[in-house]
C-alpha cells in the first residue's frame, strides 16, 4: 500500500472512476483535511482514500468538481468506511451529502476498546500496531491554499495508507478477544446524525454560569441560542461573533438599545446597530417578555439530591479495576456523570447498564451498591469479595 502511486483527483471523471473502483473494496480507509479558523461550518480542502490498490487524495476545491460520486460511495452499505477519531470527518460529510456514511468503523473507538487507552493519538496507534511513523511537517498547512506541494499531497495519503494496516491489526485483535460486537455497539452511536447536530436551545450548556436568577438564566440561554443561530447565518466562528465570557454581562445588562448594547465589553457600536446587534437586542427583549411561569426553574444545588462520595469512589474503583482486567480504557466505559447518577439512582436509566458496558461492569456495580460484593487488595490488584447474607 505505502508503494502504490497517490493520485491527486481534480476532476468528476477521476473520482468517479476512482469511487467506482472502490466501490468493489471490503474496506476503504477515509480522511480528510479542511480548515476552520474563520468559518462556522469547516472548510472541506481533501479527502484522502485508499483501498487495496488505490490511494488517492481528492481536491475538494478544484474548479468544477461535483462530490457526488463520494457521497454514493461513502453511502454504499456493503463497504466499511475507516476512520480515525471521525467526528470531525462525519460532520463533514453530513453536512455536504446530508446523510452519515454507512458502516463507519472509528479506529480511535475501537483501540479503546482493545486496551489502548483513552482516545489513543493516531501517530501513537500506528507505531504500536504497524512500526510505522507519522510524519508531522505539514500538521498545521493551509490546506485551502493551491498549488499544493508533492510534499503536502504525500503527507495528506500517508494517513489513509497507515490507517488501512492499523485497521486489519485492530480486527484481528478484536476478533481474537470477541470484542467485535463491543465495537460495533459504538460504531451505532456514530452513526446517528444528531451526535453532530448542534441543537442552539441547549447552547448556553457549554457555558459555565454562577446565578440562579431565573430571568437572568433565560436571558443567557436566549443569548447563547441567538449566538449560535447567528454564526451558522454569517459562517463564523462562535467565539469570533461574541465570546463565552461576554454573554453573562449582556444578559446581566439586558440591554433594551444599540446604545446599551455598546455598554458591554467588546461591543461595538458599528455591530450594535448591525444587523446581528438588532437581532440580538430582539432575542433579548424576548427573553425578558416571558411570564414567570415560563423561565426555566433552577435547582439549587444544597437542595438537590447527592450521591454518597465515598459510594462514588468506590464505583470508580470498580471502575478502574475492570477496566484493567478487561484491558479497556475506563473513560469509554463509564464517565463519572453517569457514576454519579448511578450512585444515586440505581433504577434509572444508564449507559453503564447497557450492552456490554453492563456485562462488564455495570452488574458488579449494582451488586456493590446492593451490598452483596465489597472490595479488597491482593498484591498490587483489586479484587471482589463475595458476601453473606
Amino acid at each position: 500500500m505505502s508503494e502504490t502511486p497517490t493520485q491527486f483527483i481534480t476532476t468528476t471523471e477521476a473520482l468517479a472512476a476512482l469511487c467506482e473502483r472502490l466501490g468493489g473494496e471490503e474496506f476503504v480507509t477515509v480522511d480528510t483535511e479542511f480548515m476552520r479558523e474563520k468559518t462556522y461550518y469547516p472548510e472541506l480542502c481533501l479527502v484522502q482514500l485508499a483501498g487495496t490498490q488505490d490511494v488517492a487524495v481528492v481536491d475538494a476545491q478544484a474548479p468544477g468538481i461535483d462530490m457526488a460520486p463520494l457521497g454514493a460511495l461513502l453511502a454504499k452499505p456493503d463497504v466499511v468506511k475507516v476512520f480515525h477519531a471521525c467526528r470531525q470527518d462525519i460532520e463533514i460529510f453530513l453536512l455536504l451529502f446530508g446523510a452519515v456514511p454507512e458502516r463507519i468503523f472509528d479506529t480511535q473507538v475501537a483501540a479503546m476498546v482493545a486496551g489502548f487507552g483513552d482516545q489513543v493519538g493516531y501517530d501513537s496507534l500506528v507505531q504500536s500496531l504497524t512500526g510505522g511513523h507519522i510524519d508531522k511537517t505539514f500538521r498545521f498547512s493551509d490546506w485551502s491554499a493551491r498549488p499544493l506541494s508533492k510534499a503536502q499531497i504525500d503527507y495528506a495519503a500517508a494517513d489513509v495508507t497507515h490507517l488501512r494496516d492499523v485497521y486489519e491489526k485492530l480486527i484481528a485483535r478484536l476478533t481474537v478477544d470477541g470484542r467485535m460486537e463491543w465495537v460495533g455497539q459504538e460504531m451505532a452511536a456514530l452513526a446517528d446524525p444528531n451526535t453532530y447536530r448542534v441543537d442552539p436551545a441547549r447552547a448556553w450548556e457549554r457555558l459555565k454560569l454562577r446565578t440562579s436568577n431565573r430571568r437572568q438564566l433565560a436571558l443567557v440561554q436566549a443569548i447563547a441560542a441567538w449566538r449560535e443561530r447567528e454564526a451558522q447565518r454569517i459562517n463564523i466562528p462562535r467565539q469570533r461573533l461574541v465570546k463565552d465570557e461576554q454573554i453573562p454581562e449582556i444578559a446581566a445588562l439586558a440591554p433594551e438599545s444599540a446604545e446599551a448594547l455598546t455598554r458591554a465589553r467588546g461591543i461595538s457600536a458599528g455591530f450594535a446597530n448591525g444587523k446581528s446587534g438588532i437581532s440580538l437586542l430582539a432575542a433579548i427583549a424576548g427573553a425578558k417578555s416571558l411570564p414567570e411561569g415560563d423561565l426555566p426553574r433552577v435547582e439549587r444545588p444544597r437542595d438537590a439530591p447527592r450521591a454518597s462520595p465515598a459510594l462514588v469512589a468506590l464505583l470508580k474503583v470498580l471502575l478502574n479495576a475492570a477496566a484493567e482486567q478487561n484491558n479497556v480504557a475506563a473513560r469509554l466505559v463509564a464517565g463519572g456523570d453517569e457514576i454519579e447518577a448511578l450512585a444515586l439512582d440505581e433504577t434509572a436509566p444508564n449507559p453503564i447498564l447497557e450492552g456490554w458496558r453492563r456485562e462488564m461492569f455495570g452488574e458488579d456495580a449494582l451488586r456493590l451498591i446492593r451490598g452483596e460484593i465489597a472490595l479488597s487488595a491482593k498484591g498490587k490488584r483489586i479484587k471482589i469479595v463475595e458476601l453473606g447474607d
